[in-house]
């Protein structure tokens, strides 16, 4: 176990619908696409046990059915909680209701159904390292798509002083992966303000000048198109994992889902199922 992650709980956000997916979406959902074979969501997973992860909360909405039957699994038990959301809460809603399922160190909030080839304790790591007055680390990354990412502006420390959503001519391409380390405090402003639902709109912004970033010079993909997800397939994967081997009966069943030769189909058909 890497001991400076110890102390870390991850919550990663993985019930959305993934709409711009379907009809692969239809039947199956986005956070359990394969990449590389792995479901997208067991990579997130393996990579948090290998830095030493050992308290995880997962929240399920879409497809609840075939996510409740990947994670209620011998290999995730005692470590990967499951919130169940009768209705979708939100980013910030989600990282709220879980706040009781958190240990009280830092929290890495993630969105699941995005690829994140990167070395993770490295992020922690840089978190741990914080200045001072520094409530949280973002993880960044540079986009060929600036206008549909957050882009952010820092200043010479890397701290965010700006913050640009979706922006139609945004000031460069450093964008917000969405990736996070939270301090409670975080989650004390949180519980303060109910209303906010979204975390980056509503609670980045709150924060500027407190965020800190950490620059991911991998891999980061939003794999919400069947064009990215099939180049995803194809991504350079730097990391090295120490993470439970062998299969069990899901493991085995899913090798042979029919999901695998439509996302084949990706590559083969200029991303288009």
């Amino acid at each position: 176990m890497d001991e400076a992650s110890g102390s870390v709980t991850a919550v990663l956000l993985a019930a959305g619908a993934g709409t711009r997916l379907a009809p692969l979406t239809d039947e199956w959902p986005k956070p359990l696409m394969p990449v590389g074979g792995r479901p997208l969501l067991q990579i997130w997973l393996d990579d948090l046990w290998t830095i030493g992860v050992r308290s995880v909360v997962v929240n399920v909405h879409h497809h609840r059915r075939e996510m409740l039957d990947f994670l209620n699994r011998p290999r995730f038990r005692n470590w990967v909680r499951v919130f169940e959301e009768e209705r979708l809460l939100g980013t910030a809603g989600t990282l709220r209701a879980c706040r009781g399922f958190l240990v009280g160190g830092p929290t890495l909030l993630a969105h699941a159904d995005n690829l994140c080839r990167c070395h993770l304790a490295d992020f922690v790591a840089a978190h741990r390292e914080r200045p001072g007055g520094h409530v949280a680390t973002m993880m960044t990354f540079d986009t060929e798509t600036p206008e549909s990412c957050g882009i952010v502006e820092t200043d010479a420390a890397g701290t965010v002083v700006a913050f640009h959503e979706k922006a139609h001519d945004p000031p460069g391409r450093r964008a917000n992966g969405a990736v996070y380390l939270l301090q409670p405090e975080v989650l004390d402003w949180l519980d303060d303000h109910p209303g906010v639902t979204d975390f980056s709109t509503g609670v980045v912004p709150e924060f500027l000048g407190r965020i800190g970033t950490w620059h991911n010079v991998n891999v980061h993909r939003d794999i919400g198109t069947p064009a990215m997800l099939a180049a995803a397939q194809n991504d350079p994967d730097p990391r090295s994992t120490n993470a439970p081997t062998g299969g069990d009966d899901w493991d085995q069943w899913f090798k042979d889902h029919p999901i695998h030769q439509m996302v084949g189909e990706l590559g083969r058909g200029g991303g288009e199922v």
